[in-house]
């Protein structure tokens, strides 16, 4: 959840039990397997992997790059986007009147990923120039439509190569935070 205190952390109640919570609530039939439940201050992410749709072999003289399994995949994921909308409503409600953040549904087939609704929750920085030279050139090549589409796009990329650093400083965050709240013993006098 991220360091204690903090103004962007006022009245929000904890959601360290987000994931059991939702492994229990959620239909057993939905998903192929426990979803991934992400957590942060404003948003929890549920996404599940639903089985692949059957799709029919590709005949022998069919186009390369004609494979069928991408679109019914996409097709299967539209399929239960639809028929667990009331549901997913019911359950987000739920959760976000216990955590007091927004739910985000998303489902997976293989390399296909959809996700239905989430945040895009604005960040405040103060950049350098130099750190403004770097969105501007992302800007200016065509890569990135403004500087704000050009910081999640360096997020996001150093998101992707640092994934172990990241889950490592994780949990690192989290022992610090169990030691800070289990804290020394302040009333016991020493031993004069």
């Amino acid at each position: 959840m991220g360091r204690p205190g903090g103004w962007q952390q006022a009245n929000v109640p904890p959601a360290d039990d987000a994931e059991a919570w939702f492994l229990g609530r959620l239909p057993e039939a939905w998903f192929a397997g426990a979803p991934s439940v992400r957590v942060d201050r404003e948003e929890i992410v549920v996404v599940g992997e639903l089985s692949a749709p059957d799709t029919p072999d590709a005949p022998t003289d069919a186009t390369p790059g004609t494979d069928p399994a991408p679109a019914a995949a996409v097709g299967r994921i539209s399929r239960f986007r639809e028929e667990t909308r009331e549901t997913r409503m019911q359950i987000a409600g739920e959760a976000e009147a216990r955590y007091g953040r927004k739910v985000a549904w998303g489902a997976t087939i293989g390399e296909q990923r959809v996700m239905f609704s989430h945040l895009a929750v604005p960040i405040m920085t103060r950049l350098r120039h130099d750190e403004r030279r770097v969105l501007d050139t992302l800007v200016d090549s065509g890569v990135a439509r403004s500087r704000s589409e050009a910081l999640a796009w360096c997020v996001k990329l150093v998101g992707e190569h640092t994934d172990s650093w990241l889950a490592n400083l994780r949990n690192a965050m989290a022992e610090v935070d169990k030691l800070r709240s289990t804290g020394p013993d302040l009333d016991a006098t020493p031993n004069a």
